[in-house]
């Protein structure tokens, strides 16, 4: 009933407001925020009316003054804030329980770690989710089975370049774990590069002598060198 009566407020404001924005206001509040660390908010504007783009929907917020909308689709109330540098910000409501959720707005040609990825800027990938890593190692985008399991896709997809540098990304996050160093191994086997397969392996079973998978291919791939 309260999200009803909240709603039939804000219609009723807009009807009073121009729902079309200034160009200083525009200049200054399109582009991309990061929703979270992998995700973007893109804002934008059709005839000088704000738009948003937000995991593949095409939403249309409701202006409720020149720098606050309602956004139905996410049942919140956007405010950007241009100082120090531009941010988005959720209104206060007792859902958020006091915690405060605030969107910082991407340079220009800045990009998150998987879309550096996806456009096959590795360094820059890697960059990003070291960065990912640094703010909060609990990050679940930097989960190294997550990762892991991105790298395998990859592989049953025979892109296999794709793979190495998915593993070897998870490798600079996770460098003690066996399992990183495992994943690469199977990617160079798939490859057939047999001498850097046996690298990995070994490499792996440094960290963990009893990790099967890479005793078992080890074994098989040294018989085939001899």
């Amino acid at each position: 009933m309260k999200t009803f009566l909240y709603i039939t407020c804000l219609c009723f404001f807009i009807s009073c407001n121009n729902s079309k924005n200034t160009q200083e206001f525009i200049n200054t509040s399109e582009g991309k925020y990061l929703f979270n660390s992998n995700e973007t908010i893109d804002v934008f504007f059709i005839d000088d009316i704000l738009k948003i783009t937000w995991r593949g929907k095409n939403l249309k917020p409701i202006k409720v003054n020149d720098s606050s909308f309602y956004v139905k689709e996410m049942n919140e109330k956007i405010i950007f804030i241009s100082k120090p540098e531009m941010h988005i910000e959720l209104a206060a409501k007792r859902e958020h329980k006091g915690d405060k959720f605030y969107f910082k707005k991407l340079a220009q040609e800045e990009k998150t770690a998987l879309e550096y990825f996806k456009n096959k800027e590795y360094t820059n990938a890697l960059n990003a989710y070291i960065k990912i890593q640094q703010n909060d190692s609990l990050d679940p985008v930097i989960d190294l089975y997550r990762l892991n399991r991105m790298g395998y896709k990859y592989m049953r997809a025979n892109k296999i370049a794709e793979a190495k540098e998915l593993f070897l990304i998870n490798i600079a996050l996770y460098p003690n774990k066996s399992l990183v160093y495992d994943s690469l191994g199977d990617a160079f086997k798939k490859e057939k590069d047999t001498v850097k397969a046996i690298e990995y392996y070994n490499k792996s079973l440094a960290i963990n002598p009893e990790n099967r998978n890479s005793l078992t291919n080890l074994k098989k791939l040294k018989r085939i060198q001899k």
